[in-house]
């Protein structure tokens, strides 16, 4: 179905009222755990040519942030460091980025640093609710591109990491990207050259952005045999014929991404003893081998995990299914499951409906046996499939179905379903930007109301499912307004808080000196507090990544007296209180 002027007019005014709050909402957040090591490695591949820092993570979406500071050449990189020479090899990429963004560039204007790096994830959220438009018009046509496209952009998980310099919304863009190409080359029936080639591109960036999407491979493979493309019987040389396609055009992107290193070529750097042999020898892509590798240790042996109330190593395996269910909006989660029994119901949506479906329930599965549980941003590849299959109810097919479903049942009946299905579509999408005006500009801190709202997740989730270090600027106006002349803080994040001008006593926290420093030989009496007023970040509140927690066990027992955002606890400790 054509899409209509207006529709395309509203598609306008969703962007308008997105980069608003976009905007608006990063300016005052202070950098998170992981934003200075993205900056740091995208600017000095961007300078020097060399990916050296780009283990763990591929620098496709790093090098994109970086682009807009090359709008300011007076920010210098500390290539003399023992740092940029891997030393220590485990952490190197750590040390360089603490070094370049508070000891080498201390002088300048960080905040505008950060506003720069963060403007391309904010174009790249933009993009991938267009990808998803495209992808609706092709598979549903009406209404549904323009749902699936402001449900996108809305939603707070979204809107919160469409801001940040990480990789996890350009990971998710191009997993997605990828995942609609392949579509669109196996509805093709043989396939065109042309369409190949941009899957193989799609396949190429997504490897590229995020070393996640390697994840995906399996996942395209079992869509590739499946019966889930025209109209034609299932034939094994048709899906012999797509997973060829799908194996040459990966084959292909592997020269991409060989392409996006620089075409690098080196000494191999395993750290696994099993694998040590082979960093003797020379070869392509030596850093993303490397980075593959750590993830899948950090995958086996994982980070400090939090799960209400309870720590692991080791992870837990409902760990994402209960993040979903308490940090993705209820409206999300109640049409979601409404489009899944009624799209896979009805014959004329089956198929779609089910290559939506499979990489949600894979990427879960896949997900559930990894022990790196530390956020809900792990999830997000799967929001996009979520909300395509959500548009799918205000498709005309759907109507179509619900129509004759309904005049099978009351032949005389006329059943209004296209327009009342698109004003329940705007209804929905309004009901999500209340939430999100409501909630602004604490996006990364959202939890629906069964999870008892932002103000309750810290029970259930921390890290960088509410408190990443966004609120240390926050954290300065609040006690500016309040007259706090000093606080005793308890700091989880990277960013410095002395270099916004804080006066405070550190308290143990992580991972900066000297909160870090100070776990072993607590400076205050962990039983009856002295008086004073403690500024607690919700992730020190549980002490992570201790194994014992007896550091702050009588703040843990009791409600804060005010909050900084929803990220840092304030607590008033009077002159005299029981212990």
């Amino acid at each position: 179905m054509a899409l209509y002027p207006y529709r395309r007019w509203l598609a306008l005014l969703a962007i308008l009222l997105f980069y608003g709050l976009a905007l608006n909402s990063l300016r005052g957040d202070s950098p998170t755990m992981d934003e200075q090591n993205h900056v740091a490695r995208g600017l000095a591949y961007l300078r020097t040519g060399d990916p050296r820092l780009s283990v763990e993570h591929p620098p496709l979406v790093n090098l994109i942030s970086a682009l807009p500071l090359l709008t300011m050449p007076e920010i210098e990189l500390p290539l003399d460091s023992p740092s940029w020479r891997r030393q220590p090899p485990d952490i190197f990429w750590y040390l360089f980025a603490d070094e370049m963004i508070w000891q080498t560039n201390r002088g300048l204007d960080l905040q505008k640093l950060f506003f720069l790096a963060r403007l391309p994830i904010v174009y790249l959220t933009i993009f991938l609710a267009l990808v998803a438009w495209r992808f609706a018009q092709r598979a549903w046509s009406g209404w549904a591109p323009l749902l699936v496209f402001c449900f996108l952009l809305f939603d707070p998980n979204i809107l919160a990491h469409g801001r940040y310099v990480t990789t996890d919304l350009g990971g998710t863009l191009f997993i997605f990207l990828a995942t609609y190409l392949l579509w669109q080359l196996w509805q093709d029936g043989r396939g065109s050259t042309r369409r190949w080639l941009l899957a193989a591109l799609g396949l190429g960036l997504a490897f590229a952005a995020k070393l996640s999407a390697l994840a995906f491979l399996p996942i395209w493979f079992l869509l590739a045999f499946l019966p889930l493309y025209g109209e034609e019987p299932w034939q094994w040389r048709d899906a012999a014929r797509r997973a060829g396609q799908l194996l040459s055009a990966a084959a292909a992107a592997a020269l991409i991404v060989w392409a996006i290193f620089g075409f690098e070529w080196g000494n191999y750097q395993f750290l696994d003893p099993r694998l040590a042999a082979l960093n003797a020898v020379v070869g392509p892509l030596p850093t993303y081998l490397a980075g593959i590798e750590r993830i899948l240790l950090l995958s086996e042996g994982g980070r400090p995990a939090f799960l209400l109330g309870q720590f692991s190593n080791s992870g837990f395996p409902l760990y994402f299914p209960i993040a979903f269910a308490v940090k993705t909006p209820l409206l999300t989660l109640l049409l979601f499951a409404m489009a899944v029994v009624l799209l896979l119901w009805n014959g004329r949506t089956r198929r779609v409906a089910f290559f939506l479906l499979l990489p949600i329930l894979a990427y879960f599965a896949l997900s559930m046996a990894s022990a790196l549980n530390i956020g809900y941003r792990h999830l997000l590849p799967v929001l996009p499939f979520v909300y395509m299959l959500i548009s799918g109810l205000v498709a005309p097919d759907t109507a179509a179905w619900l129509a004759q479903k309904a005049a099978l049942r009351a032949p005389n009946a006329r059943f209004p379903f296209p327009s009342t299905g698109a004003l329940l579509g705007g209804v929905l999408v309004a009901m999500l930007v209340g939430a999100d005006l409501l909630l602004h500009p604490h996006y990364l801190s959202y939890f629906n109301m069964l999870a008892g709202g932002p103000e309750n997740g810290q029970r259930i989730l921390i890290d960088s499912n509410i408190d990443w270090g966004q609120d240390l600027l926050r954290l300065r106006r609040w006690a500016r307004e309040n007259d706090v002349e000093q606080l005793k803080l308890w700091w989880f994040g990277t960013a410095d808080p002395d270099y916004y001008g804080l006066s405070y006593e550190a308290l143990p926290g992580w991972p900066r000196q000297p909160f870090s420093g100070q776990w072993t030989n607590p400076p205050f009496n962990t039983v009856s507090p002295e008086p004073g007023i403690y500024a607690i970040s919700a992730s020190s509140l549980w002490e992570l990544p201790l194994a014992e927690k007896n550091v702050y066990p009588w703040f843990r027992e009791r409600e804060p007296d005010d909050r900084v955002g929803y990220s840092v606890l304030i607590y008033r400790v009077p002159q005299a209180h029981e212990p």
